[in-house]
């Protein structure tokens, strides 16, 4: 599975270069709440043989700028009160600012010179008349989309934040007949088959780097952890481990290790495997935890220091952190009688995880600074396995609230709840980093 972009050699060297008087430094960092920023985008300058190149690249750029709750795009009828551009990148910034813009996004699209388009856009700080930055882009692919999503993640860079149109979505789905792993951009678009066997894939984790998935199969006839590299060509499958029961793989930080629950000495418990760069090798495999009760669903810190999981030893299925040596245990969660799938926040202040509360199973956030906890969905759906976005805004998960399950996603705040799978029955999903 090969990236289709290519950068025109030339043009990226003309946007690496040293700003001009022109172009200066811009940080903007968003912090706490969501500011808006009132923005305008107007329709993107083109050729006749580009347009529909053109037209949807806006398309997808705008929902993806919608999707941060950071811009306030201007209503498209605010552009007919001034002048149409003439050029994308000299922009008259008195007309802009009579339309109340603060920031303007102007692009050209045209063919390039063997096939393909070339995308050119500038963004502009108009209350300075300034240009922020600007990117030419060679595309050759066969989707426009990924145009879109590159510029909205040089964007989100420029304000200071982590960029997620670029990532993907592993998950499992049961519609062409056994549960599978597929694959998908962050919106749902792009939904394709990664594995094709008669046998049930579950339980997928992303590595660092987002090239490897770590997943649980059933290919020897019992649960084995197994490493796939999506973008290797025979997709061949490496064993992490296959005596017992193997279950909920989770990747260190640092991509050198993963946890995951087994019984191969008898209960579940959690193991930790190292592994090295290639992936056709697995290293030695450790066991954390000790007792009687069942362990699961392990999940590193962003620092690697400490995994949050869950286990029965108090009864009940709870939620507890540990050392990542297994030293240092104690348990966060309290109240419910059961508790499932915590994940660890990028920036390590939260922990997402699954509560069942008067035979309802909702979402809930503990803040790991205060060890207060918060709840995040609010339905009578049975609201499951959460996965959150790499800069922390959004959070994946799978509900019922449609009827059967499927693949929604919803913002940090409880708001903006989006469905993003529809065909077949669909779930544990992971965002990339």
């Amino acid at each position: 599975m090969n990236k289709k972009y290519i950068l025109c050699p030339l043009l990226f060297l003309l946007a690496a270069a040293v700003p001009s008087p022109a172009q200066q430094d811009f940080n903007l960092r968003i912090s706490g709440g969501m500011p808006v920023i009132p923005l305008a985008l107007p329709p993107f300058l083109s050729t006749p043989e580009a347009k529909k190149a053109a037209e949807e690249i806006q398309a997808v750029l705008e929902a993806d700028l919608r999707y941060t709750r950071i811009f306030n795009l201007l209503p498209k009828t605010y552009y007919d009160y001034i002048r149409p551009l003439a050029r994308a990148d000299s922009p008259d910034f008195k007309e802009w600012q009579s339309i109340q813009a603060n920031m303007l996004f102007a692009a050209q699209v045209g063919p390039a010179p063997t096939r393909g388009v070339i995308f050119h856009w500038y963004l502009f700080d108009v209350k300075s008349s300034r240009l922020i930055i600007q990117k030419p882009y060679e595309y050759q692919g066969d989707s426009f989309r990924t145009l879109a999503h590159m510029a909205a993640d040089e964007i989100m860079k420029v304000l200071g934040e982590k960029p997620i149109f670029g990532s993907k979505v592993v998950f499992v789905s049961k519609r062409d007949g056994n549960d599978e792993l597929y694959l998908m951009d962050y919106d749902g678009a792009n939904q394709t088959r990664l594995l094709y066997n008669t046998v049930m894939d579950s339980n997928p984790a992303w590595d660092p780097s987002g090239r490897r998935i770590a997943y649980t199969s059933w290919q020897n006839q019992s649960a084995g952890i197994y490493i796939l590299d999506i973008y290797e060509k025979s997709r061949k499958r490496t064993p992490v481990s296959l005596k017992g029961q193997n279950y909920t793989p989770a990747w260190s930080p640092d991509g050198k290790k993963i946890a995951f629950t087994s019984s191969m000495d008898g209960n579940h418990e959690i193991y930790v495997a190292e592994v090295e760069d290639n992936p056709t090798r697995v290293g030695r495999i450790k066991r954390l935890t000790f007792n009687s009760a069942d362990d699961n669903a392990p999940c590193w810190s962003p620092s690697g220091g400490e995994i949050v999981f869950t286990s029965t030893r108090s009864g009940f299925n709870h939620i507890y952190i540990m050392d990542a040596e297994g030293g240092n245990l104690r348990r966060i969660s309290t109240g419910a009688n059961h508790f499932d799938a915590p994940a660890w926040s990028p920036i390590g202040d939260k922990i997402v995880f699954v509560a069942r509360v008067d035979s309802v199973f909702d979402l809930y956030v503990y803040h790991v600074p205060s060890q207060q906890t918060s709840k995040l969905t609010e339905s009578n759906a049975r609201n499951e396995s959460p996965s959150w976005s790499p800069d922390g805004r959004h959070i994946l998960f799978t509900s019922n609230i449609s009827g059967k399950n499927q693949i929604h996603v919803i913002d940090i705040d409880g708001q903006n709840l989006r469905q993003l799978t529809f065909v077949g029955e669909n779930r544990l999903a992971k965002w990339s980093n």
